[in-house]
């Protein structure tokens, strides 16, 4: 049975889903590392562009972006990246370069994948950009999820963390996307990085319990429930070598009962062997179907991990939005985030029948 989360009618909106948050560069220098790179290969990416650009191109729904960016040859190039993924553009707010980058900016994020023994690693670049300066106010939130009407809206906690004004408009488009009969979507995806200088993890607390009562599908990882809204999870070692089932079951649990507005609660759930070898899972829980479980895929090998949790939200997504049961739409989630995580860069390189292959059941053997 699919989860009644009291979806708008296709046919009433130009959207299927939206994006709220900063879409960056991200500066890949391959098999080497950042600190020893001659060249770079660019691609857009951000938490929560990833998840929609995967609604549109690997599902193919309707899809839009909610950003900013410095009206200058690097702006235009992160809009030209966003257009080639097939993400409308139309709600981009530009804003004019100071030709130096003082006042505003475009963020990067410079990542290298990581192996064996080796962590990815990541350095992002994005202080005064101009997504970070953009407040609810900047665009005619009316007119997108009211008039031209918005299906789904996916935000989360790295867009929140980027300042005072974007942890307050993250609140504020929030509740005009409630009320417009828009469902919400939210990653706690917690970066101590990004809270140090706002408030550190109090603020980031606060932020996110502010945002929680108006989303319809919570998701994070083993540390964001706790970190981002203070639900422990019992039982988790400090390596993520274990991954207790039954105690994340008791967090969500409890975070149901803390936030009963919530339809829909899911978790990745990763132990973390080397940088290329971890074991990969999935739980998604709601009020009729319970907690569900993804099939359990033990030594997957990862290329490049960086945007599998974001797949993995968008192949749930896009399950509850077709109207797929629970169990469904998290091994979508679960095989989407496994593919992505096969190939480079932060966005998904996977087909639809690709994704549902696998969710069920199917192999890595040749295709002829």
């Amino acid at each position: 049975m699919s989860v009644d989360l009291g979806l708008r009618p296709a046919e009433e909106c130009r959207w299927d889903a939206l994006s709220l948050g900063e879409v960056m560069l991200r500066l890949d220098p391959g098999d080497t590392r950042i600190r020893t790179a001659r060249t770079f290969t660019v691609w857009e990416g951000g938490g929560e562009y990833n998840v929609v650009r995967g609604l549109h191109k690997v599902f193919g729904l309707r899809a839009g972006v909610l950003t900013a960016l410095v009206d200058n040859e690097v702006g235009h190039l992160v809009e030209n990246y966003v257009e080639a993924g097939g993400v409308d553009t139309s709600l981009i707010r530009w804003v004019g370069d100071d030709g130096v980058g003082r006042t505003v900016r475009n963020g990067l994020n410079f990542t290298e994948r990581g192996y064996g023994v080796r962590g990815s690693k990541g350095v992002s670049d994005r202080g005064h950009t101009a997504i970070a300066q953009t407040a609810a106010g900047d665009w005619d939130l009316d007119t997108v999820f009211n008039k031209q009407g918005v299906r789904w809206l996916h935000t989360g906690g790295i867009y929140a963390a980027l300042s005072e004004v974007s942890a307050q408009a993250v609140i504020d488009v929030c509740k005009a996307a409630k009320a417009a009969g828009t469902k919400i979507s939210y990653d706690l995806n917690y970066r101590p990085s990004l809270w140090k200088s706002i408030g550190g993890q109090d603020k980031a607390r606060e932020v996110n319990r502010a945002v929680a009562p108006y989303v319809d599908v919570m998701i994070g990882n083993e540390e964001d429930f706790d970190a981002a809204l203070g639900f422990q999870i019992e039982g988790v070692d400090e390596n993520l070598t274990v991954l207790p089932v039954d105690s994340f079951g008791r967090m969500v649990e409890n975070v149901a009962k803390a936030y009963p507005n919530l339809k829909v609660i899911a978790t990745t759930l990763r132990a973390v062997k080397s940088a290329s070898i971890n074991d990969w899972s999935a739980i998604a829980w709601s009020a009729d179907a319970g907690l569900v479980q993804a099939a359990q895929r033990n030594d997957l090998a990862i290329f490049d991990r960086v945007g599998g949790g974001d797949s993995f939200a968008s192949g749930l997504v896009y399950g509850l939005l077709t109207g797929e049961p629970l169990e469904v739409a998290v091994n979508f989630g679960a095989a989407h985030g496994a593919l992505a995580m096969t190939t480079p860069g932060d966005t998904s390189m996977a087909t639809a029948a690709e994704v549902k292959k696998l969710a069920g059941g199917g192999s890595a053997r040749v295709d002829r």
